[in-house]
């Protein structure tokens, strides 16, 4: 697979009169995996936002692909009524495919789904209902509703918070499986020390984009001070 491409020029957000982004030039390269980092409040997952079509902005945001254009997305966490009795499997039928849940997985899909929840190591809990799995648990089965079909963009809101470090690496490689698979994937991330060691490319938002580019030059402890400070 080819990952997807994504060029923004000149974007700017302004939310209830308060400027959220301001002139964001950006370039996310097919197949890279591109880290945001910055302080809260910065702006991310207002530029995340964007990219997903959820939020009213000003400039443009291209994207270059192949063949279809499939974007995954993975929240920071999932926001639902937990009482609801909606199993795994429910849930992974529930967001893709037409027919109710309740009608299960078609053939196909089931193998498919089947699949990935094994590669995720969430197989055994596909009967389990989605509020009693723990944070880590529900975080893979996000991240396989995110990878069916298999996209071209995978966009990662800082999904490794809560989780455990059993569940961080076995996420970790994961999306090294994928980058190999040239999928693109943004993620914002907190994890300065696995920014560097994960990422092609790093790029702060404060509002404004304050650098971009190699996170081994860009994320210099004298600068991150500044920009954490």
């Amino acid at each position: 697979m080819n990952g997807l491409e994504i060029q923004i020029k000149d974007l700017n957000l302004v939310l209830s009169g308060n400027e959220i982004l301001e002139d964001i030039n950006l370039t996310v390269k097919a197949g890279e995996i591109h880290c945001l980092v910055g302080p809260n409040g910065g702006g991310k997952t207002s530029l995340l936002r964007c990219i997903l079509g959820q939020m009213p902005f000003t400039g443009s945001i291209e994207m270059k692909y192949e063949k279809d254009k499939i974007i995954g997305y993975v929240p920071q966490v999932l926001d639902f009524e937990r009482t609801l009795p909606i199993t795994v499997e429910d849930f992974m039928a529930m967001t893709n495919q037409m027919k109710p849940c309740f009608f299960g997985l078609s053939k196909k899909c089931k193998l498919e789904v089947d699949s990935l929840l094994k590669k995720l190591g969430v197989f055994e809990k596909k009967k389990r209902l989605l509020g009693n799995l723990s944070g880590g648990e529900r975080q893979r089965v996000l991240l396989a509703q995110a990878l069916f079909p298999k996209p071209n963009l995978l966009i990662l809101d800082e999904p490794l918070t809560g989780i455990d470090k059993a569940g961080e690496d076995y996420f970790k490689e994961i999306v090294k499986e994928l980058k190999e698979e040239g999928i693109t994937i943004l993620w914002i991330h907190h994890n300065l020390a696995q920014v560097k060691e994960l990422a092609d490319t790093v790029t702060c938002i404060k509002k404004r984009m304050v650098f971009s580019g190699d996170p081994k030059e860009e994320l210099k402890e004298d600068k991150i001070m500044r920009i954490f400070e």
